[in-house]
């Protein structure tokens, strides 16, 4: 039998392996933590000496075809780069809290989050996701343009009183306040039926428009309870969690009566298909619409823990979601004990 072949040899290989990734993977952030610094202080010399030496805009083309002309092959040092580089030092000099944060991101990440946020409440919620669930650029330009910042700072759960408080702050940022689904161009008549094959035929963009921890188990999942057969109109897993997600799909506006659906369907899902090592089921209910009121009292004697959220088909937030946005206080006390 070949060495390759071997179960010894194997499991060995598999280890150095995960040691050559997990260097490799420390060495990129090194990389780039020094990139970060060098952007940084190149930014702040630049802000230091136009004050000193009154310099106009002038100094930064200057700078930069200098910088090309020593550096033949090196980018970076393009005038706009050396902009946002002075733009970056600006921003972010005054602000202590996010300045040892920034660096845990790439540069691309960072002028993004710069340029398309708008106070820094926001910026920290963008900044600490991206370095907590890895997102690729194309992800958090996604997650911006979705709003996701703002759908969750609203979003109507039951989690504080159904969920161990271990884990509950990340179900939290695992459910949204609202969904855009503005990938499906459906027609304004549709069922939820329609509804639920258009998403499964959509389904990367489905799954991040959910979040990344997502995963698709099955659509039309049936549970059976005495001699009776349920199906559960989107089955999911969430792996930060590790649990089952139940979804199901309601083009009317919410219904109290929904919520007694979903608390149904989480008790079989937990009696039959739990595993000992997972958490306990998790259920969002997607309406057409939902008055913020009667998901409170709906959700305020519900045990099974599930959060209600709206859907839309086009990619604005809603003007009635915007006025309910908390205060600047309330953001910041809110980031500091979910996201931190």
């Amino acid at each position: 039998m070949s060495i390759t072949e071997n179960k010894e040899y194997l499991s060995f290989f598999a280890e150095i392996k995960e040691h050559v990734y997990q260097s490799q993977y420390k060495a990129l952030k090194q990389v780039n933590k020094e990139l970060i610094a060098l952007y940084w202080d190149v930014g702040s010399a630049i802000v230091k000496r136009q004050e000193e030496f009154g310099w106009g805009k002038s100094v930064v083309e200057t700078l930069s075809a200098d910088l090309q002309k020593e550096f033949v092959g090196v980018k970076g040092f393009s005038s706009r780069n050396l902009w946002y580089m002075r733009n970056f030092y600006n921003h972010y000099n005054a602000n202590k809290k996010l300045q040892p944060l920034v660096a845990e991101i790439g540069w691309s990440h960072n002028i993004l989050i710069l340029d398309k946020c708008k106070d820094d409440l926001e910026r920290e919620f963008y900044i600490r996701m991206t370095r907590k669930y890895g997102w690729t650029k194309s992800v958090l330009i996604h997650q911006i343009e979705g709003k996701s910042y703002e759908r969750f700072l609203l979003n109507q759960t039951n989690f504080d009183s159904s969920l161990e408080e271990k884990y509950r702050h990340q179900a939290k940022l695992a459910v949204k306040d609202s969904y855009s689904f503005d990938f499906l161009g459906m027609s304004e008549n549709y069922g939820e039926r329609e509804m639920e094959l258009s998403l499964i035929k959509n389904i990367r963009s489905f799954l991040m428009e959910m979040g990344s921890d997502f995963a698709f188990i099955a659509n039309q999942y049936k549970v059976s309870v005495g001699e009776d057969d349920f199906y559960i109109d989107l089955l999911l897993y969430h792996r930060r969690l590790k649990c089952l997600v139940v979804v199901e799909l309601k083009t009317t506006k919410f219904k109290p009566e929904h919520a007694g659906q979903m608390q149904f369907y989480l008790t079989a899902l937990d009696e039959q298909e739990k595993e000992i090592d997972e958490n306990p089921s998790i259920g969002i209910i997607i309406c057409k619409g939902k008055n913020r009121t009667v998901v409170e009292y709906a959700l305020k004697r519900v045990n099974a823990p599930m959060g209600v959220a709206d859907y839309t088909i086009t990619e604005q937030l809603p003007e009635d979601m915007q006025k309910l946005l908390p205060s600047s206080e309330e953001i910041a006390a809110h980031l500091e004990k979910y996201i931190k």
